[in-house]
């Protein structure tokens, strides 16, 4: 599938970016990024990898990209993309309700699954769930259909922005161009998604231990 081969040859398909669009590149960081958080039913794109990957070019002068301006970009991004997936998620709270075709367009079990980790850290979870493929991008959703004040959503939301984008963009350009790293790059892919559903993976192992605890 042409989403899983861009996602796992992220970095191949960067430099295509990078030689046709130049400078304009930083504008599609921007915009992936943004999409990803902003657009409850585009969890899928890869911003974890994209930012390591942009980052690990940012060190290599050759693609004359400044780690700066990458930063910069990913971080409003993130930060402006969780802004109005609120929005979205406060105006839309009784749409799925309503509306048949809203319910299609949501992916009701990530959703669930960001409901329960939700429900079980409370706020923080803004800032823990960045770090959560699928979740990170439900998370900021169903803040604003829970009516959160906007003034507390804000203050995690831009926490959880800063260390996402700083955490992935630190690795990338400090790690991304080791040899190992390079030459196995689908596979270093692969880790970061894993190691990032681990911590929702040990919620809903314990869930499963309280329930069959609960029925003996």
């Amino acid at each position: 599938m042409p989403l899983i081969d861009f996602i796992l040859h992220i970095d191949d398909h960067l430099v295509t970016i990078v030689n046709q669009f130049g400078g304009w590149t930083y504008l599609i960081l921007f915009a992936i990024i943004f999409i990803e958080t902003g657009l409850v039913i585009f969890p899928f794109l890869p911003g974890d990898s994209l930012i390591f990957a942009a980052s690990a070019m940012a060190a290599n002068p050759r693609y004359q990209l400044n780690i700066w301006i990458i930063y910069l970009a990913v971080v409003l991004a993130a930060i402006l993309g969780d802004s109005a997936n609120y929005e979205i998620g406060a105006r839309t709270a009784h749409a799925g309700e309503k509306h048949a075709w809203f319910n299609k367009l949501i992916n009701q079990k990530n959703r669930l699954a960001a409901e329960k980790f939700f429900d079980r850290h409370g706020p923080i979870t803004i800032v823990v769930g960045r770090f959560i493929p699928f979740i990170r991008t439900f998370v900021p959703f169903i803040s604003g259909g829970s009516k959160m004040h906007y003034g507390k959503f804000i203050t995690y939301n831009v926490v959880g922005g800063i260390l996402w984008t700083g955490l992935f963009t630190l690795i990338g350009f400090f790690f991304g161009n080791i040899p190992f790293v390079k030459d196995h790059f689908s596979m270093i892919v692969i880790a970061i998604i894993l190691v990032s559903v681990v911590p929702i993976a040990i919620v809903a192992l314990k869930k499963k231990i309280t329930l069959k605890k609960e029925f003996h």
